[in-house]
Parts: C-alpha cells; sequence; structure tokens
C-alpha cells in the first residue's frame, strides 16, 4: 500500500523530495512492522511552510464564506467518499479496529461539512449608540496564520476539527501531525489539494516535534496555536506563546470519572462503560477513567461488566470483529502496567485480565482489564492511564460520588448513569467538567462545543463556538456630520 518512503512535507501547493539523512520511520503497532519512511522536517521547513501561509492569507482570507464552503462541501464529500481507504490506512498506523477508524474518517468527514456550512455564517454586530452622531459596528475577521499540532490517538478527526473551523473562518494553517500518525494527515492534505484548496492555504511539515513547535511559538506570523495533547506539553506552550502574545486554543489531558447510581439502567450502563473505556483500546481523553459504583449495585454491576468484557476480541484492528486493538507503543504498555501494579500493591483485586494479552502479535497489547476495590491513595485514580484498565470504586449517597468525581485538576469530561432526571440535572450541573455525559459516552459531535475546563484546556472545539476560537472581533466606531 505504501511506497519505501512516502513523501510528507507539503509547502505552497507543492510536495517536497526528502533528504535521505532525514528521515523516520513508520510502524504498524500490531506487528510492529514497518509501513513506511517519511521526512524529518525541522525550523526550516516549518519556517517555509509559515511564509507560504503567509502569503496565501490575503487571497483567502477576503474570499466569501460561500467561496470557502465550496471547498470544503468539496473535501468532505471526497473524505466520505474514501472512507474505507482511508480508515484502513488510520488502522495500519495507529491500531484501532477498523470500524472505528472508518467511523473516525467519517466523522473527520463531519466536521468537515459543518464548518463548510458555518464558513457563511460569521455574524457580525450592530449596536444602538448612546450618541445620534455615532455609529458602531463589530465585525469578525480571521485570526491570520495558525499552527495546528495533532495527536496519534485520532489522527483524522483532529485535523479537521481543527482545520474545519480555522479555513471556514479565514484562517490559513500549518499542520504538525504526531509523529507515530503522519500517514492520515497526508492523506487529508492530498484530499485538500483535491478539493481545490489554493496554494499556501493548508501546509504540512513533519518530524522533529520540538524544531516544528518551537518555530510555530517564535514565529510571529503565527497567531495562533491549536494543539490537542497532554497538559504538560499545554502549559510549555502558554509559557513560550507569551513573547508574541499568540492566541492558543488548547484541549488537554483528562481524567474522567463515570458516576453509575443506584436507580441505573445496569444493562445500559454496563454497555456504555465498556463503550467508554475500551474505544480505541483506553487511548482516548474523554474515556472513562475512574468508575464509582453505588455500593447497593457494585456486585451486579460488576459481575455483569465482566461477563461483557469477556467477549471482547483482541488483535489487528483488520481482523474480523476485533473490539481491542494494541497499546500505541511500549511506553504506553508500561505506564499501564505501573498503574495495575501500583493498584494491586494498594489493595486493587483483578476481577478481569490484568496482564499483557499472550497472541500471536508482537505489537503491545494488553488484556482489558476490571480492578476492584479501587481507593483515591492510587495512582490510577489520580492520573490518566490511557490504557484499558478500569478501576471500580463504591459509593454511598449522591454527595459523595460528587466529590470524589471533582477531587481532580481536570475537567474535560465526566459521566453519570441515572433513570432520575432531577437527579441528572442536579448532578450534571455540580460536575466540575466542561463536559458532561447523562447515560451517553460518546459526546463528540460537529456541532456541540468540544473542550475542558481547569488543567483540561482553554477554548473550545466543534459548533459555532469552535469557529470563534479563529476569528478575532473588530470593533468600528463611524462618526456622522449632523
Amino acid at each position: 500500500m505504501f511506497e519505501k518512503r512516502t513523501k510528507s512535507i507539503f509547502i505552497d501547493g507543492k510536495w517536497k523530495d526528502m533528504d535521505s539523512q532525514k528521515t523516520v520511520t513508520v510502524y504498524n503497532p500490531a506487528t510492529l512492522e514497518r509501513l513506511t519512511d517519511v521526512a524529518y522536517g525541522g525550523a526550516s521547513e516549518t519556517k517555509s511552510a509559515i511564509e507560504a501561509a503567509s502569503t496565501a492569507f490575503p487571497v483567502w482570507s477576503e474570499m466569501t464564506g460561500r467561496e470557502r464552503s465550496r471547498i470544503l462541501y468539496k473535501a468532505a464529500e471526497l473524505m466520505t467518499e474514501d472512507a474505507d481507504r482511508l480508515g484502513e490506512i488510520l488502522t495500519l498506523e495507529q491500531g484501532k479496529p477498523l470500524k472505528e477508524a472508518v467511523g473516525e474518517v467519517k466523522g473527520a468527514a463531519g466536521f468537515l461539512l459543518w464548518y463548510a456550512e458555518e464558513a457563511s455564517r460569521g455574524y457580525g454586530e450592530w449596536i444602538p449608540s448612546s450618541t445620534k452622531s455615532k455609529r458602531l459596528l463589530v465585525i469578525p475577521r480571521p485570526v491570520g496564520v495558525i499552527g495546528a499540532i495533532t495527536p496519534w490517538n485520532f489522527p483524522a478527526s483532529m485535523i479537521t476539527r481543527k482545520l474545519g473551523p480555522a479555513l471556514a473562518a479565514g484562517c490559513t494553517a500549518v499542520l504538525k501531525p504526531a509523529p507515530e500518525t503522519p500517514l492520515s494527515a497526508i492523506e487529508i492534505v492530498k484530499i485538500f489539494a483535491k478539493a481545490g484548496m489554493p496554494n499556501g492555504v493548508v501546509n504540512l511539515v513533519t518530524g522533529d516535534a520540538q524544531a516544528i513547535g518551537n518555530e510555530m511559538l517564535t514565529n510571529k506570523d503565527v497567531r495562533l496555536i491549536t494543539f490537542t495533547g497532554s497538559t504538560a506539553v499545554g502549559k510549555y506552550l502558554m509559557r513560550e506563546s507569551s513573547e508574541h502574545v499568540k492566541k492558543l486554543s488548547l484541549e488537554l489531558g483528562g481524567h474522567a470519572p463515570s458516576i453509575v447510581f443506584d436507580d441505573a439502567d445496569i444493562d445500559k450502563a454496563t454497555t456504555l462503560v465498556l463503550g467508554s473505556k475500551f474505544r480505541n483500546n483506553g487511548q482516548t481523553c474523554i474515556c472513562t477513567n475512574r468508575l464509582y459504583v453505588h455500593e447497593s449495585i457494585a456486585d451486579a454491576f460488576t459481575s455483569m461488566l465482566k461477563d461483557k468484557v469477556a467477549q471482547m476480541k483482541i488483535g489487528s484492528g483488520l481482523g474480523n470483529d476485533v473490539e481491542l486493538g494494541p497499546l500505541i507503543n511500549e511506553k504506553a504498555f508500561e505506564k499501564v502496567q505501573a498503574h495495575l501494579d501500583d493498584a494491586v500493591k494498594n489493595g486493587a483485586k483483578v476481577v478481569y485480565g490484568g496482564s499483557q494479552w499472550e497472541g500471536n502479535l508482537d505489537g503491545h497489547f494488553y488484556q482489558p482489564t476490571i480492578l476492584s476495590g479501587a481507593t483515591d491513595n492510587m495512582l490510577i485514580m489520580n492520573e490518566e492511564t490511557f490504557g484499558p484498565i478500569i478501576p471500580v470504586q463504591t459509593f454511598t449517597d449522591e454527595d459523595e460520588a460528587l466529590r470524589k468525581a471533582n477531587d481532580t485538576d481536570y475537567g474535560l469530561a465526566a459521566y453519570i448513569f441515572t433513570e432520575n432526571t432531577n437527579r441528572a440535572i442536579r448532578a450534571s450541573e455540580k460536575l466540575e467538567y466542561g463536559i458532561v455525559g447523562v447515560n451517553d459516552v460518546f459526546p463528540s459531535v460537529p456541532e456541540a462545543p468540544f473542550g475542558g475546563i481547569k488543567q483540561s484546556g482553554v477554548g473550545k472545539e466543534g459548533g459555532h463556538h469552535g469557529m470563534d476560537e479563529f476569528l478575532e472581533k473588530k470593533f468600528i466606531s463611524v462618526g456622522l456630520d449632523g
């Protein structure tokens, strides 16, 4: 499917030849087999990409929203039509099951479709003046060149969730995908070009993450950086971007609690918790990381969850009916094992799983694991695991559950399971999270805002709120004679 070397630097509408001494290998995480080599770009390539985006900005930003929307519509159409092939590429480089990968690609196309529609809706405002001799207007203007830094766990949808609103607003972009998963980014950039995107509007640089990121931070022509990744890196970006007072849109780490109340539908709740925790093998920022179950239903809930987890099929994401693929790399595997070891050392019991999957593949596979007897002092109850372990802790009343759920510096997503409408509203309002799912663990949709509070980030992606991040509001005061 891939050439020995794949061009991965796209600047001003052209794919650049690779320096044979500067490449990085992309591996299939399920088999550890080499897929292809891509370019290891750095500061100079990033600077050229920023220059191209700066040159393209005046023309792109002055196009009407309808003109920009036609290109985004076409890109969404092309992505949807090619979803099966793009999904296979995504599975090969990232590892998630093919069904999930194809679903991600279609979701990525959904963001382009939504923002194709939003491109014509960058509304301004007419303010009634307190003075007869003035007219007051507020008009939206695109920020300028943006730098987009995307993660490996959702290598397609995170790109379009950032570039969709940026392009709709009239911004131009330099994209840096995760080094583990550049192939989906390459295909998406090809789609933009095929859809008629003018040269320089979207540019792609792969390679040295620190060098690329530093050029984005220090180059005054980059007006905004949008990033999805760890809170530690987000804090670094906040510090370093202060020199040029850049705008930031940051979707950072999470530590999502799920609370199962005593009136929950246990069958529905176990199915949804399973879907939340083990989607992408637990490698999502909004997956359930702490599970609080009311003590009166804990045994029944855990038993039913165990039965459902035991039926999950592990293997290569390209295999038939596979539900759990590999962890992305050895470092991820080691973190999962460290969390499990610490939990067991501190009194947790392994209800199911608890060790490496002994299959016939070379990748870093781990059994889906359930722990009972989780306590607040365990690493897994305080740190994001990013793997297929779910710790269960019991609670006695609503206030206790909400207090424990809120006892963290993170505030991205939280979930509650209840059939009581009053409790659902009451608990949702008290949870200190940017996203709350009530009997719903898949809250990310193009039409709604996605983002955290506290140390889980700043800004929103999705909905009309997502385009606001890439617009400045300009105030115009017009004095009148007479």
